[in-house]
C-alpha cells in the first residue's frame, strides 16, 4: 500500500496540531495543583472549526466544576460546538459523582470529535467515558502525548493502579553523607532558598510523614508557610507514644495521624487521630500505613523523617521518588549516614548554594 506524499503530510501535519492542543490542556491542568486531589489534574481545550481556541477550562478543585464543564461554559457562541473539537487531558468521566457525567455533557452539545491523552483507570470511568462518546456517534482520538499525561496525574494514576499513595522520600545530607552529626551540634544543611521549595512540595502533595525522634529533636508543624496553598496531612510514627500533647503536631489545630503500638487511654483532640499498627524490631508496618492512607484517599505522602523512616520505605520497596539536597561546602565526618536513593536521575538543579536531585522509579 502506498501513499502519498500529501497524505502523509497531513497525517505528521495532524499529530502536531493534536500535540500543540495537548499541551495547552496540560499547561491549564497544572493550575489544579494541590487544590482537586483526590480528584486528577484535568485541562480542557475547544477548537472551533476555523481551528482557532474558542473555549478553555481546567478542574479548580475537588467537588467543584470539572475542564470539560468549564471549557464549555467558556465558549461564548454555544453554536460552534457542533462542528468542534475538545480536546482533554484524560477520558471524560461516565458516572454521577459530585457533578454529572462530562462524556453526557459532550454528547448533549453535539462536540463530534474528542482528542483525549490518557485513559482513566478509576473503576467508575475506565474506558465508560470513550464508550459513550462513541455509542454517540463522536470520533475519539486516544494516546496523545500519553506519557506526558501520565507524568502530570502520576500521583492519581499510582493511587488507583497500585492502591497507595504516590510516595517521595526527602532528605538534605552534607557533602559527605550525613543527615546529622555524631554530636548535639545541629547541621543546617538546608538553605533558606531550598526551605521556601520545601513548602512548595507540602503545599502539592497530600501529606507529609516523620518519626517520633524528628519530631522530639525539632518539634515541627510542618504546615505550608513560605508558598501558597493547603496544608498537608501530617503523619507521625509513635510507637511508644513518646510525643508530649505539647508538641506542634499534637496541638496547633492541624489535621494529624498518629500511628503506634499501644493506643492513649484518652484523646480529647478532635485534630489527632491515633491508629494501632503492626510494629516488629524492623519498627512500623510500613504496608499496612499505605493501606490506611488508600482508604482514606492520600494520593501522594512525603517522608521526611530521619533515615531510620526513609530506609524503611526503601526495604519495603515503596519510594516513587527520591529527592535529595546536598550541601557541597558542609562535612560532617562523622554521625547519622543518609540511605542511598534509588531509581534513575531525572532532575538536578541547583538552589541557593545547595544542589538538589530528584531520582525516579
Amino acid at each position: 500500500m502506498h501513499f502519498s506524499i500529501e497524505i502523509i503530510l497531513f497525517f505528521f501535519s495532524m499529530i502536531e496540531v493534536n500535540e500543540l492542543y495537548m499541551r495547552r490542556c496540560f499547561q491549564l491542568a497544572k493550575r489544579g495543583l494541590g487544590y482537586v486531589a483526590p480528584n486528577p489534574m484535568v485541562g480542557a481545550v475547544i477548537v472551533g472549526p476555523d481551528g482557532r481556541i474558542i473555549g478553555e477550562g481546567y478542574h479548580r478543585q475537588w467537588g467543584g466544576p470539572h475542564a470539560e464543564v468549564n471549557a464549555v461554559a467558556s465558549v461564548a457562541d454555544k453554536s460552534l460546538l457542533a462542528s468542534s473539537t475538545i480536546y482533554v487531558s484524560l477520558e471524560p468521566c461516565s458516572h454521577y459523582g459530585k457533578t454529572p457525567p462530562c462524556a453526557k455533557l459532550l454528547i448533549d452539545h453535539k462536540i463530534p470529535k474528542v482528542v483525549v491523552a490518557c485513559n482513566d483507570p478509576f473503576p467508575e470511568v475506565a474506558g465508560r467515558g470513550f464508550q459513550m462518546l462513541r455509542e454517540a456517534g463522536a470520533e475519539v482520538v486516544t494516546g496523545v502525548l500519553e506519557a506526558e499525561g501520565w507524568e502530570l496525574n502520576r500521583r492519581f494514576f499510582t493511587f488507583h493502579t497500585r492502591k497507595r499513595p504516590y510516595i517521595i522520600l526527602k532528605w538534605a545530607q552534607t557533602a559527605d553523607g550525613f543527615m546529622a552529626a555524631a554530636s548535639d551540634e545541629r547541621l543546617l544543611i538546608s538553605s533558606s532558598e531550598s526551605m521556601a521549595l520545601v513548602h512548595q512540595l507540602r503545599a502539592q502533595e497530600s501529606a507529609i510523614m516523620v518519626g517520633t525522634n524528628t519530631v522530639l529533636a525539632d518539634n515541627p508543624s510542618l504546615t505550608v508557610r513560605d508558598y501558597a496553598g493547603k496544608n498537608p496531612l501530617r503523619i507521625v510514627v509513635d510507637r511508644r507514644l513518646r510525643i508530649p500533647c505539647s508538641a506542634k503536631l499534637l496541638s496547633d489545630g492541624g489535621k494529624t495521624l498518629v500511628f503506634c503500638e499501644i493506643m492513649p487511654e484518652k484523646n480529647d483532640n478532635e485534630n489527632v487521630a491515633y491508629i494501632q499498627a503492626p510494629f516488629d524490631d524492623n519498627g512500623v508496618n510500613i504496608h499496612f500505613i499505605m493501606e490506611v492512607l488508600y482508604q482514606r484517599q492520600v494520593q501522594s505522602l512525603v517522608v521526611e523523617g530521619g533515615p531510620s523512616l526513609l530506609r524503611s520505605f526503601l526495604s519495603a520497596g515503596l519510594v516513587d521518588e527520591c529527592r535529595v539536597e546536598v550541601n557541597a561546602s558542609l562535612f560532617a565526618m562523622n554521625g547519622l549516614e543518609s540511605p542511598k536513593p534509588v531509581g534513575r536521575c531525572v532532575e538536578r538543579f541547583q538552589i541557593g548554594n545547595n544542589v538538589v536531585t530528584r531520582f525516579r522509579q
